[in-house]
């Protein structure tokens, strides 16, 4: 039986100065260093507001955040059953399982942030739509398509769906929807309408650079945002790191099925909340609990849930 998953956001998340607010811990100490050193770059560089807005330091703190967090709780002895990241966040999701070496993710995540945003330099975004049922939303998306290409691309929670697609499009979406009754349309701080097909030629790349790279099976169980299941075959867990970034995320689903396996607790790696407020939505008598802003001995008290003192 799971017990606690550790869950890794994806972009959007990101906030300025989100790796120094990172714990001070010889792990984190270690991981943004060992960054710097692939990236030939200063981690502070990319935590800045100016660098943030681009989707390439944008991914980069994100994975480093997760690492460093996960590095952190298995240094100090956490018991985490099962990863779950949402888009980039499957990257330090599988580095936590043991799948991909920290130094290969950096690669993976450089080059896949770099195409995401050659692609699509202006014009493109998402939207997250709050209040309406997603198969409703999905009705909107289809009359909206003759404003510019448009998907649903992120099934968050029952009454949280994110779209994707041309900012004509986009707008002409949320005036619909607000107008069926949702709570708010809300644009997200990502310049690139990710999980659609309009993505595929990342995909493509990854899996290139992906076999060049070798995975191993995981230690930790591994669980698939887009797949909404667990994978266990390394060549599927990289199918699944190429893929994401071009396929719908399915976090409700995949929530619901770590539930099912047993998992009471969700910690989410920093920054932010984004992922634990859906799932205390759909699963209220779960806890679920964000990091980020948590003393250490809080964190690791809640990580090693046998009450053991930091």
């Amino acid at each position: 039986m799971m017990r606690t998953a550790l869950i890794f956001p994806g972009q959007g998340a990101q906030r300025a100065g989100m790796l120094s607010a990172l714990p001070d811990h010889a792990a984190v100490h270690a991981t943004r260093s060992e960054a710097a050193e692939v990236l030939g770059q200063d981690w502070r560089e990319l935590e800045t507001n100016d660098a943030l807005a681009g989707a390439r330091a944008a991914q980069l703190a994100l994975l480093i955040a997760g690492v460093a967090t996960a590095r952190l709780l298995a240094s100090a002895g956490a018991a985490i059953d099962v990863v779950l990241g949402q888009s980039v966040g499957a990257f330090p999701a599988a580095v936590a399982a043991g799948c991909l070496s920290f130094a290969d993710a950096l690669t993976l995540v450089r080059a896949r942030a770099s195409h995401m945003a050659s692609l699509y330099p202006s014009g493109f975004g998402m939207v997250a739509i709050i209040g309406l049922r997603a198969v409703r939303v999905a009705d909107i998306v289809r009359q909206s398509e003759a404003d510019g290409a448009l998907y649903v691309s992120n099934y968050n929670g029952p009454l949280q769906t994110v779209i994707s697609g041309a900012d004509a499009a986009l707008e002409a979406a949320v005036e619909a929807a607000l107008a069926a009754g949702a709570r708010k349309g809300e644009r997200l701080h990502i310049a690139t309408p990710s999980h659609c097909p309009l993505l595929a030629p990342v995909a493509a790349e990854l899996r290139e650079v992906l076999r060049g790279i070798p995975l191993q099976p995981p230690r930790i169980a591994y669980a698939s945002a887009s797949r909404a299941r667990l994978i266990t075959d390394p060549a599927a867990i990289a199918e699944d790191l190429a893929a994401n970034v071009a396929e719908p995320v399915r976090w409700h689903d995949a929530a619901s099925l770590l539930v099912e396996r047993g998992v009471e607790l969700f910690l989410q790696a920093p920054p932010g909340t984004v992922l634990c407020d859906p799932v205390s939505e759909a699963h209220p008598a779960l806890r679920s609990v964000a990091l980020d802003g948590l003393s250490l001995d809080s964190a690791l008290y809640l990580a090693r849930g046998d009450g053991a003192s930091a």
